[in-house]
């Protein structure tokens, strides 16, 4: 089964992350499969708008660091690139021509929170916990995407705390999400708000989002988010990066994040 599932609801397009046993965590797969089903999702005359959501418990937990998930980084320039290829995969959702609205329950954790900030809108339940990595095993590639959404001084209070979570509240008080709801009406009030707006014609909201897309583009939004991949490969570099994975390594990523809360690095 694709780890990214597609189906459509009238003129609403539905984007399912779907490695609920995984928690939805990123692998080379679903990154594969979602850019397969953003196409599909492009091609489909019928679509206008799209809701981008996880299966399961909850949206995404971030990069999958277990064996299964394949993620390596051995030397610099060769993360990089990989590093770039996460990048550019968001940013089709980005580049899509059809609105996208993240709907974002459950919980959302580290990489995991970088494709909503890619989505035209952003909706989290109240009660969603939205975190940073739990473990130090990287640094500059997630926070300055947070920076462009909710300032500068949030980006780094978020950045500066390994494992910090918060609210879906307090995500839409920093300005990470523009919707929120209770948990429980999520679901339906985010298709209210795609069902009213694939009211418009579709070739309308194809403007309306180049039109928007155009002004972020001017104020460097793409610069800014293809520079943190070189300095996320420098952070790979360094000795504590080593240090983390050989926690996961030895005591699972569990054991590691409980490693790092009692004795820190």
């Amino acid at each position: 089964m694709s780890t990214v599932l597609y189906r459509r609801e009238g003129h609403v397009g539905m984007i399912g992350l779907n490695r609920p046993e995984k928690l939805n965590a990123i692998n080379e797969e679903l990154k594969r499969d979602l850019l397969t089903v953003l196409d599909e999702f492009t091609a489909d005359d019928e679509a206008r708008v799209a809701i981008l959501y996880g299966e399961g418990r909850g949206f995404c937990t971030g990069i999958d660091l277990s064996p299964q998930g394949d993620y390596e980084h051995p030397y610099v320039l060769r993360d990089r690139d990989r590093i770039e290829d996460s990048v550019r995969t968001w940013l089709r959702l980005w580049e899509c021509p059809k609105p996208i609205i993240a709907q974002v329950h459950g919980f959302c954790f580290a990489g995991g929170t970088q494709p909503p900030l890619f989505c035209d809108l952003v909706a989290v339940g109240e009660e969603t916990r939205i975190g940073f990595p739990k473990v130090p095993v990287g640094g500059g590639f997630i926070s300055p995407m947070w920076s462009w959404r909710v300032g500068s001084q949030w980006a780094r209070y978020m950045s500066y705390q390994v494992g910090i979570e918060i609210t879906g509240q307090q995500a839409h008080e920093m300005g990470y999400a523009a919707l929120i709801y209770p948990e429980a009406e999520l679901a339906d009030r985010v298709m209210e708000v795609a069902q009213n707006m694939a009211k418009v014609p579709g070739e309308m909201l194809r403007i309306k989002k180049a039109a928007n897309n155009r002004v972020q583009e001017l104020q460097g939004f793409r610069t800014a988010v293809l520079q943190a991949v070189e300095w996320d490969a420098i952070a790979h570099t360094a000795e504590t990066v080593d240090v983390a994975r050989s926690w996961i390594a030895e005591h699972g990523l569990k054991g590691a994040i409980a490693k790092f809360r009692e004795e820190g690095m």
